[in-house]
């Protein structure tokens, strides 16, 4: 089937439905790794997000049920040069194209992506629009300019989980910390499985108050989407849990509402990281790690007080780390739980855990 992917700029590219069909709006990004397409729709994170795939051939290893990260896809469209039919892995239980259409994703193949890459490069992340019922460029190039963008506006509250849950893979015991869910991925809870911690999972509007009744030894500010100012509810509840002086842990979304609680500012980024391959600089260590990144925003540092900036992204010198002054308090803008991927940041989860067991020793707990 025909399909159409218009930029609200004006420029154009047709290509061939897959998946489900209709029409669909979002910002228009590029994630460049190689793999884990799975992970990548199933990332809350990336709604309101039409994500384009910048390697070519995108569904050869299909789809399972073990390595989604949320319960469902949450990207706003799929756009890939080639898409694989035939698939082949000893896990996979549908085509890529099947999982789409289950779940009302609708994907566009066949588009020079590189082109399109190179475009938004230049030009910056811009809103799109994706038809296979409309193809009238006129029609299509006014909805797009009407669709709003996701600067100021609150995506957290579109994929917060409703309840209170605890994350228990096995039966075990350990420290037990809080997840605000802004959007959070499964491999973030289990890895705090992994170091020994006993996740509770709370919505991103859960007061302070009701934080405190589970009785915490340490906070974890999950990943999510969209714009972290928008998000003003949680910013308040940060500031309360920081006043608190409990151990505090944020990962992407996390950082930046984090920093939004200090006293910073953030701000967008001209086309945002996507990807499995950014290299970041540890500014402890010297050491340069490659670390998995999607992200549209950052915190700028300049407005930071009692700040330390622990890690540097390589490619263009924007911040990826803070700790604080003489707080048990600290952030990173990438993904160190990342999967598939690269696993050179495990570290910071141990470095939670720590945190958390020096707490609990000092509060005798």
């Amino acid at each position: 089937m025909k399909s159409i992917l218009m930029l609200e700029d004006g420029q154009k590219f047709l290509g061939e439905s897959f998946g489900a069909t209709g029409e669909t709006t979002g910002e228009v990004v590029f994630n460049t790794s190689h793999t884990g397409y799975q992970e990548i729709l199933t990332d809350p994170s990336y709604k309101g997000q039409i994500v384009t795939m910048t390697y070519p051939h995108i569904g050869n290893y299909g789809v399972n049920f073990e390595d989604i990260e949320s319960r469902k896809p949450f990207v706003e469209g799929f756009i890939v040069k080639e898409y694989s039919k035939i698939y082949s892995n000893w896990r996979s239980k549908k085509t890529l194209g099947e999982y789409l259409k289950q779940n009302k994703i609708i994907g566009i193949e066949g588009i020079d992506t590189r082109q399109l890459v190179k475009h938004i490069r230049e030009k910056g992340s811009m809103k799109g629009i994706i038809s296979t019922v409309d193809l009238n460029e006129k029609s299509l190039l006014r909805k797009v300019k009407l669709a709003g963008g996701i600067v100021g506006k609150d995506l957290v509250k579109e994929v917060t989980n409703r309840t209170i849950y605890k994350f228990k893979q096995k039966n075990g015991s350990g420290k037990n910390v809080v997840v605000m869910d802004f959007g959070v991925k499964m491999n973030i809870l289990r890895s705090l499985y992994s170091v020994g911690l006993n996740p509770t999972i709370v919505p991103a509007s859960t007061s302070f108050e009701k934080i405190m009744d589970l009785k915490p030894l340490g906070i974890m500010l999950s990943n999510g989407p969209g714009d972290p100012e928008a998000v003003t509810y949680a910013i308040e509840t940060v500031k309360k849990i920081i006043s608190s002086r409990l151990p505090v842990f944020g990962i992407c979304l996390g950082h930046q509402i984090l920093g939004l609680a200090m006293g910073g500012k953030t701000y967008k980024l001209k086309f945002g990281h996507h990807g499995s391959n950014q290299p970041i600089k540890n500014l402890k260590t010297g050491r340069v790690q490659i670390a998995a990144e999607n992200h549209n925003f950052a915190v700028d540092l300049q407005t930071l007080k009692n700040a330390i900036p622990t890690h540097k992204n390589l490619n263009d010198g924007t911040l990826e780390g803070i700790g604080y002054r003489n707080l048990p308090v600290f952030s990173v803008q990438f993904h160190p739980e990342a999967s598939p991927g690269p696993h050179d940041s495990k570290y910071l989860f141990l470095q939670f855990a720590d945190s958390v067991e020096n707490y609990a020793k000092k509060n005798r707990y």
